[in-house]
Formats: C-alpha cells, structure tokens, sequence
C-alpha cells in the first residue's frame, strides 16, 4: 500500500498519551495490555475519520499531523468523547491528554522539524487527562466554524518548557464531558513579579486579607495606601504571587516611581506587558488588553498626576483585568477599594515569648541576622529590641535601615544611638509623625556613613531606574578619588540603602526605593549640589546614548543590544529630560543638553514605537532653543521631521525639514556645517515631498543628498538617500529605475555590514519586481526576509511587509496566505490609528483584489482568521512556499 506525502505549508500536528499510564499499568496488570490495545483503536479511528496522518506511536502516545486546524479539532474531539464512552477493563478510565499546535514546520527527509513540532508536544505534556489544549493559531482559525456543542475557553498565556516566547492557550471544551480541569502543567502563567530577597514576615492576616479581598466578585481596583516605607510595595507583591494561578493570562508588577506623565505611566505598563510596540498608548493599548484576565500592581502612583483617569480608563476597557494599586493616598476612582497597610504589630510589653510573635520584632530579627548570623533575640536583648521597634512606629523601612547597623551595633548602643537622631525630628515640617520617623531614620542611617559613601549615596538619588557601576563612576568621580565604586555600593548595600540587581550583560545595577531616592535628592537640594549633580547625570546620559549611536547600523545583533541598553537607560533619559527642560532661566547649556538628549534618543525612540512621546520632547527642546540656530537645533529638527511623517502630518513636516536644511546651510557658511547631517536633512525633505506629490522636488532634494553625502565618503548616508530616491521612480512608475537604485544601495548596506539598513531595503527592492513582473523572485525574496525582520522585532517593519508580502502571495496563487497577513494587518493599522499612505495603497489594492475573487467566500474566514492573529503570528504561521504551486483556498 502506497503512502500518502505528508501535507505541506501550514499543518496541525497534534500529540496525545495516557495520563498517569504507570499507576493504571500497576492497577491493571495483565489487563494493561487490552486497555492499551482498545485506546489505540479509539485513536486510530478519530485520526482516520479526519484523514489525520499518524506519524509515530509509542507506548501509549501518537504523533499525528492534519491539513487544517478543523480536522485535528474535530479528530481530539471525536476521540475523547469515544475515550469517554469506551468500556475500559476492570472498570478504569483510561484518560488521555491532547495538545495540537497549526504552524508551518519545515520537511526534511520526510519528517517534519523545527519549534512547531516541539511547540505542539509541550502544548499535549501542558494538558490533563480528558483534556484538549490548542494553541492561539490553531483557536483562531476554528473559532468561527465549531459545532453548537463544542466551545473554546481562553486558559491565558503560559510559559513552556524550553519555549522562548509565552504561549496563548486554549481548551477545547465538548459538551457532556468534563469541562473544569486543574491549572496547566506549566511553568506557570505569565508574570513578571520581582523576587524578593527575604520572607515577608508580619504580615500574615494582611495577606490572608488582600488576597480574599482580590477574589471577590466584581472588585476590580485596590488600592494599597500609607506612608512611605509601610511595606505597601511588598505586601501587594506577596499577595500577587499567591493570586498567579486565579488569573490565566498572569500577574504583572508595574514600577512607576519613574513616571511623571499619564503618556510614560500608559507606555510602562505596556511595555511590562508585552505588548507591540505599535499599540503601546491608547486607543491601541486598549484594544490590545480588552480581553486580558490579568492582575496588575500598579507600584507608587501618588507622584503622578493623571494616574487616577488611566487606572478608570484602563479598568473600563479590560473588563477581566483587577488592579492592586500602591500610593499614599486614594486615587478616588469609581468602584476603588482603599485598604490601607498598617505599620507592623508592636508587642505589649517585651516578653520574649510575646515579642518573639511581633511582626515587628520578628523583622528586626531577620534582618539583623542577615548581617549578623549569630544575632538572635534573648531575654539580654528583647526590651531594646522593642523599643527600637517602638521608637520605629513599626515601620517596616525604617526597621530594616535600623536592623542592617547590627553588624557593628547591639541593640542598647542602636537605641542609643537612634534616640537622638529621632528626637531631632522637626516639629514644624508639615509630615505625618510616621513619615518624620522615616526620614530621621534614612536620616541616621545615611550620617552612620563615611563621607565618601554619604556623598555617593546621596548622588544616586539623580538616577531614575537604577545605574550601572559607569554611571556612579560618572556622577560621582570627584567624591570617590581612588575608591573603587563597587566598595562604596557594597557599604551602602550594607547599610540597606541601595539595592543591586542585574543589567544587560549580567552587570550590576544599583537602585533604590523611592522614598529613600527623595531623600537623597533633599539632601542634595539643601546643600545646593542638586543642579550640578544633576548636570552630570545628564552629560553621563548624553554619553551613553551617543555610544549607543553606532549601534543602530551594523549586524542585527548589536542594534538588539542597543535595544536593550536603551530601554533599561529610557527613565534617566526622561530624568535627564525633564530637568534640562524645567525653568532653565538664563543658562543656555541647558537647552544644548536637551538637544543632545534627544538627538541621541531619537533612533530609539522611533525604534521602539514610542513615536508621541518623542514628539513631546523634541517639541519642547527646539521651543527652549528659540532662534539660536545650532548643530544640534538643525539635528532636532530633522528627528522631527521623521515623527511627523511617521504620523502622517505630512505638512508640519514638511515645514521642519525645510527650516533643518536652511539651518544647516547658514551653519555650512558660517563654517559650522556638517555634510553627513546635512545629507540626513535633505532626504527627510525627500520624502516630505514625496508623500505631498512633489515627485520633482523630492528627487533634487535626494539627489543633493547623494551627492553630499559623498563629498564626505560617508556610504551610509549616500545608502539611505539612494533608498528613498528608489522610492520616488517607483512611485512615478520608473520601476526599472527603482530596481537599479535599490541594488545599488543593498551594495553599499552589505559593504558596511549594515544589516538592518540592508534587510528594510531589502523589503522594498522585492516590491519593486513584483511590480515589474518578477512576483516569483519577489516572493522568495520577502520569504527569506521574514525569520530576519521577525527576529529584529520591529512592530513598523512588521507590519509593512505582512502588508507586501501578502500582495505578492496573492500575485503567485496563495491567496489564503494572502488574506490572512492583510487581516493581521488591517487589525494593526486599526488598533494605532496609521491608516496606509495612498501610494502603499495604490501598490497592493489590486493583487487583494484578485485574491479576494478567488477564494470567493472562504475570503472572510481566511481574511478573519488574519484578524484573530498578531503580525508576528501571522507571519511564523506561513509555510516555505513555491511559486509555481500555489495551494488550494483553506480555511
């Protein structure tokens, strides 16, 4: 008998096996042998009824592949309800897990290989007993066409062994048989709650509390409030993490300290969710989270303003997200629950049997013993260890602080020592009690230092997000003379001041809460450093983003680092920002530095989507500038220039690239010029008029920019102008012109290893011969260029070449492949308000168009299933296609 080619593109494979095999063997004995034997023929006959393809079987598992989601589907289906009917020896039940997954593995000597295939098998080792788990592909493309009796239950997003990326997944649920199974066998829902270092002790009834109150019906906001230092922070982690498994798509921690604006605040939670870079501010954040079942801690929010009308605005568009938000005061939003944190239980008197269940003492306790390991309470000690505890206010910050000096100190020379700094608490200051005895504590333990560590503590109080080992280094050169840097941070380490954690590349990065960061920067303010201390932050940051520079051309590789770099460094540049922009009075060098500022972050800023907020600074920057024309006013201008036209205001654009390049000539003439810059301007100018028709204009404004770029050498400018000079005879319909120039760039891209400017020319060189007529070249073009541009991860990229490479799917025959990227597509473009430019449009509407009378009415089930999906899935869903044989419509 002849066997059947295995199916080819996209597939669904689906594994199953026997939960809990051994123990029903060891229950079974002889009789295993027929339980085994009727479970296959079960099986068997489920893959047959949907010509599912066995692939391999062993022992008591099977590997089996389907053309189309449906058929796998129904085959699970089919098969557990005949598994349930079955009469099973010795009145067991033999129940088996199943796990499908559609992709597009590739085929190779006759078996399929590649992440689909071990995706699928975690998906089926994920499940329990009677159980049916699909992937977010597989769901989307049967969502529409189950039958009445048959449901999908949205189980969130998991982690999988050895997956890198969390997977979305589903439960098929069949009517009559069990639907409520426990939580995947997973490595747990998505989260990103940071671990704490030591238990969380004195806390148990609060705890109990808040996650009771967490699960109520119908509550969807609390809000954590006290003073600083009341352990809000930990208590809202340690109840998230017992909540994990109540919330199928995670739990997520929010840090927010660093946000001075709603926009920052939308964008931080965005960014800790994952959540695409085109889709990162509303309206498109919130259509991204609508179905999201997730808590959030939304972490010191009292700081902010606006913070109330985004947590209202984010809760009425998530209807399944819970918030827990920390602030020292309520955020007034309808239906908030406040739950305010008390200081920790105080004994009675200074029992030690008593003491000893304080959660007050039992703190101390702790952390004296993580600098003290052979410290414990005793009947010497426990009156002055109650009484530090007292004296505290139970505050579990200032305890802490208090605690680390143990290491030196016993508790009567600590309460000796702590009384007069608390005593000198200033009556007149506008504070809370509790709040006063958490400054004089920060203040005690911050005059227990040196002068080099006091100095250098109070110094990191100018970084927002933390600071690598350089950074100290460069705020606090003249203060640390000879001493090395990691000295000082381990002293203040010690002292529980600063914290450290990992940054890119495993380096140290050091942190501080924020109620100890705003007292650092008091200090700072009252001895009259603040502004310079600040200065030098900026310049540091100014250094960094200028190194960073040369990332963006060269191997994919380093622009990711880049990436990375400068996402953990995003919150000093906002400090830094911020400050250089605030009231600068007379001192010109401010706005110089706000200018460099955004100039170094500008690329990123593009890169990662987060195109308004770079509007908002550039803006104020070239404000602040006023007349004084300058490199660095010339270099904003044409960042600008770029936004603008990212956003499609094509005539505000047009006006600061026209002031950018009269900038940089009146520099050239006064000696101060820049051709490289210049060349950068000219073709900004470019594509202003060509996205306002001025086809002529844009073509002498790029081939001046050819030929200044140049005069100088720099290949990479002359590249990019030639890119988009490529694009002017293509939209004039010089598509053999258009080709030319797009090879002679792609050239000068490999020359200089220039990866990324070589992969999006890449892109449009292949749109160009699919408009000429080479749409089999096109397609094996853009076919090679997916897995480079989805490794990349750039959300605008994306998007476009789903768009273009679905017109050149539809141009060779794969017209549900095709309708499938434009409604990937079209759910983007809907989600960031970025409708198509109208040449794009006029490119791709006519190969649609064909496609869309081909499938006739499988159009809108393929068209839909592409709406259902991500770009990004959308894309490693397509199978390795050949031109000549384009496959049937599917659904």
């Amino acid at each position: 008998m002849e066997t059947s080619p295995l199916p080819t593109g996209t597939v669904s494979l689906l594994f199953s096996d026997i939960e809990g095999s051994t123990a029903l063997l060891s229950r079974l004995g002889a009789s295993y042998a027929d339980a085994l034997t009727g479970q296959r023929r079960v099986l068997r006959a489920a893959w047959a009824a949907y010509d599912g393809t066995e692939l391999g079987t062993e022992g008591d598992s099977f590997y089996v592949v389907f053309s189309t989601a449906g058929a796998a589907v129904a085959a699970a289906t089919r098969a557990q309800r005949d598994l349930a009917a079955f009469a099973w020896p010795g009145g067991e039940q033999v129940r088996v897990r199943i796990g499908i997954h559609t992709g597009s593995p590739e085929l190779h000597e006759g078996a399929y290989v590649g992440m689909d295939v071990h995706r699928a098998a975690r998906i089926a080792a994920a499940a329990h007993g009677g159980q049916v788990v699909v992937s977010e592909s597989t769901a989307s493309l049967v969502a529409g066409s189950l039958p009445a009796d048959v449901a999908l239950r949205d189980l969130g997003s998991h982690q999988l062994k050895d997956i890198p990326r969390a997977a979305h997944l589903f439960q098929v649920s069949v009517a009559g048989l069990q639907v409520d199974f426990p939580p995947l066998k997973t490595l747990g829902a998505v989260s990103s709650l940071p671990t704490p270092t030591t238990s969380l002790v004195g806390r148990d009834a609060e705890l109990a509390d808040l996650v009771a109150l967490v699960r109520s019906p119908g509550l969807r906001l609390v809000t954590l409030t006290g003073p600083g230092g009341a352990g809000k922070t930990r208590l809202a982690i340690g109840a998230a993490a017992r909540l994990m498994e109540t919330f199928p798509d995670g739990v997520f921690f929010v840090p927010l300290a660093a946000a001075t604006t709603p926009e920052v605040m939308w964008m931080t939670i965005a960014e800790v969710l994952g959540a695409p870079a085109e889709t990162r501010l509303p309206p498109a954040f919130l259509e991204h989270v609508a179905h999201l079942s997730a808590l959030l801690v939304l972490d010191n929010l009292e700081q902010l303003p606006g913070a109330d009308a985004v947590v209202s605005q984010l809760l009425g568009s998530s209807p399944r997200t819970v918030v827990i938000a920390t602030s020292r005061r309520p955020l007034h939003v309808a239906g908030e629950h406040e739950h305010p944190v008390p200081t920790l239980e105080l004994p009675d008197r200074p029992a030690l049997a008593e003491a000893a269940q304080s959660g007050a003492v039992q703190l101390f306790v702790q952390q004296a013993s993580m600098v003290r390991p052979s410290f414990a309470l005793s009947d010497d000690n426990v009156g002055d260890v109650v009484e530090v505890c007292r004296r505290l206010d139970g505050l579990p910050l200032a305890i802490e602080l208090a605690a680390a000096r143990s290491k030196l100190l016993t508790p009567a020379a600590l309460l000796a020592r702590l009384g007069t700094a608390l005593e000198l608490r200033d009556p007149g200051v506008d504070r809370p009690t509790r709040q006063q005895t958490l400054r004089a504590t920060i203040g005690w333990s911050h005059d227990l230092l040196p002068a080099t560590q006091q100095a250098v503590f109070c110094r990191l109080g100018v970084f927002a997000g933390g600071a690598d080992l350089e950074g100290v280094e460069a705020v606090c050169a003249d203060r640390l003379g000879d001493t090395d840097p990691l000295d000082v941070v381990a002293d203040l380490v010690d002292a529980s001041l600063v914290s450290v954690g990992q940054g890119p590349g495993g380096e140290p990065r050091v942190s501080m809460l924020e109620t100890v960061r705003v007292y650092a920067l008091d200090e700072l303010r009252a001895t009259g450093e603040l502004d310079d201390v600040r200065r030098r932050h900026a310049a540091y940051v100014v250094a960094v983003l200028e190194a960073l520079e040369a990332l963006q051309r060269g191997a994919v590789d380093r622009l990711l680092e880049g990436r990375q770099r400068f996402e953990t460094e995003h919150d000093n540049v906002r400090e830094a920002l911020a400050w250089a922009l605030e009231a600068p009075g007379t001192d010109p060098t401010r706005a110089a530095l706000a200018m460099r500022l955004c100039l170094g972050a500008s690329g990123w800023w593009q890169d990662c989507g987060c195109y308004s907020e770079a509007r908002g600074w550039l803006e104020r920057a070239i404000a602040l500038a006023g007349h004084d024309e300058s490199p660095e006013l010339a270099g904003c201008l044409t960042a600008l220039t770029t936004v603008f036209g990212i956003q499609c205001d094509f005539a505000r654009a047009h006006g600061t690239a026209t002031r950018s390049v009269a900038v940089w000539r009146q520099l050239a003439e006064d000696g101060r010029g820049d051709n490289e810059r210049l060349s950068s301007a000219l073709r900004a100018l470019g594509s202003c008029e060509l996205n306002l028709g001025h086809a002529d204009a844009a073509r002498a404004a790029l081939q001046e920019a050819v030929s200044v770029a140049a005069v100088v050498g720099d290949r990479g400018a002359v590249a990019d102008a030639l890119r988009v000079l490529a694009f002017v005879e293509a939209s004039e319909q010089d598509l053999e012109r258009a080709v030319e120039l797009a090879e002679d760039a792609i050239t000068l891209y490999d020359d200089l290893g220039d990866e990324h400017g070589a992969m999006r020319l890449r892109h449009s060189h292949a749109c160009y011969l699919r408009l000429i007529g080479r749409a089999d070249e096109a397609q094996r073009r853009m076919q090679d260029l997916v897995p480079d541009v989805l490794r990349l991860g750039d959300a605008g990229a994306l998007l476009v070449l789903a768009e273009d490479y679905g017109a050149v799917l539809a141009e060779v025959g794969h017209h549900h492949e095709a309708a499938l990227l434009l409604g990937a597509a079209d759910t983007a473009r809907a989600r960031e308000g970025a409708p198509r430019e109208p040449p794009q449009q006029a490119q791709i509407e006519a190969p649609y168009a064909v496609a869309r009378v081909a499938l006739a009415d499988a159009w809108d089930r393929s068209y839909a299933s592409g709406r259902a999906m991500g770009i990004e899935d959308a894309l490693s869903s397509l199978p390795d296609i050949t031109p000549s044989a384009p496959r049937s419509p599917s659904a």
